[in-house]
């Protein structure tokens, strides 16, 4: 009978793969969470009874910078 496994890979070779794939999987998740919650500190999903007025703002500042550079 012969040890090929359904991956062809060794135990170690599948301990090795599999610790790297969860390493990469918790820094990836991490960096997800870290950009949601950065997206959300900007922007919320959910706004507000006033709705986005902040765009109203962002405008006029972009419009400040564009002509400074000018």
């Amino acid at each position: 009978m012969s040890d090929k496994t359904l991956s062809g890979l060794s135990d170690s070779e599948a301990r090795e793969f599999h610790r790297i794939f969860m390493t990469s999987f918790i820094i990836f998740t991490v960096v997800a969470i870290i950009a949601h919650f950065l997206a959300w500190q900007w922007r919320p999903w959910l706004p507000s009874a006033a709705g986005y007025s902040m765009l109203d703002s962002a405008h006029d500042a972009l419009l400040h910078v564009k002509s400074y550079l000018a």
